[in-house]
């Protein structure tokens, strides 16, 4: 008899581009291992305000890092990720509050496009190329029209507040239920950590029967 599959969270915000590289990665794994994947768009801002952390592009070093980070796993991870030219004013300026709300209630009303929704959002963000996720214009102008609920306001304050919870300090980060445990990994760096977790097999970023597909 085959185990039940096992819960992982994975807390997100559009405008972290690491939670990109472990989102892509949870998804292609997520029919290869024996998990029921939950995607859970959560207020990076908020998870920084009340950790005390700031973001690495506010400092120098940092910054330069991540530049050069990012373009080296675009090519492995193969995700076509890349910096905007206004990339201050998108992500420090703009913040993502609109755009997890408006996945907040992608979430509450349409949970089978999430994932199509976010990557489209990503695409956006962090990716000249933009595909259509399938909503229609309609659907998506009647869930904007939503983002100012409370409904949608309380479901982004809750989820942030239960990445916190589980002790976030930044995103993404994965959260695996195993045996009455729960284990917070950080970052998109930790999928091999998982999957050993998992007692699942790792087979790299893009595991074999990804890539015949890419």
């Amino acid at each position: 008899m085959e185990a039940l599959p096992r819960t992982v969270e994975l807390f997100y915000d559009v405008l972290s581009p690491y939670s990109w590289l472990g989102f892509e990665i949870l998804c292609r794994y997520k029919n290869i291992w024996n998990i029921n994947l939950h995607l859970r768009p959560s207020l990076i801002s908020g998870i920084m305000k009340d950790s005390g952390n700031k973001p690495p592009a506010l400092l120098p070093r940092k910054a330069q890092y991540l530049a050069r980070d990012i373009r080296l796993l675009r090519q492995h991870l193969q995700v076509p990720i890349q910096f905007p030219k206004d990339f201050f004013s998108v992500i420090l300026e703009k913040g993502s509050l609109s755009a997890m709300r408006f996945l907040t209630a992608v979430n509450l009303e349409h949970p089978e496009v999430l994932e199509k929704v976010s990557r489209e959002l990503w695409m956006r963000v962090w990716s000249r190329a933009a595909e259509k996720a399938g909503m229609s214009m309609a659907q998506a102008q009647g869930l904007l029209g939503k983002i100012s609920t409370p409904q949608v306001k309380n479901q982004l304050k809750e989820t942030t507040e239960a990445a916190c919870k589980y002790g976030a300090f930044g995103l993404p980060i994965t959260v695996v239920h195993l045996d009455g445990q729960t284990h917070m990994l950080f970052g998109s760096d930790r999928m091999e950590l998982l999957a050993y977790l998992l007692g699942e097999k790792w087979m790299g970023p893009v595991p074999p029967a990804i890539n015949a597909r890419l």
